[in-house]
């Protein structure tokens, strides 16, 4: 796989990952209002990105050209898995706790 392949499917995973951990916090405060939840689970999703970003710039460094392109690859595929995998992990919460 090259590096680019590489870096899409870890940002990928992070999505999933980013759609538990703020389920999973929206779910513990449960009692605030449905913007506010989202809005809370967004900045955590926000905030895991950009650490992924600062770990995995020194991974990646050497193997691609641009360095701009560590921060933006698979930036839509990211939020575009965070969203569902929140929306159920929060649902399945809900139900089942």
């Amino acid at each position: 796989m090259t590096p680019l392949v590489q870096l899409y499917w870890t940002r990928t995973i992070l999505g999933i990952l980013a759609g538990l951990i703020s389920g999973y916090v929206a779910f513990l405060l449960g009692n605030t209002s449905g913007i506010t939840s989202f809005v809370n689970s967004f900045t955590i999703a926000l905030v895991i990105y950009l650490a992924s970003y600062y770990v995995l710039r020194p991974i990646f460094k050497n193997k691609i050209e641009k360095q701009s392109k560590i921060l933006s690859t698979a930036i839509g595929m990211y939020f575009f898995t965070w969203l569902p995998f929140f929306v159920l992990f929060y649902t399945l919460m809900r139900i089942y706790f």
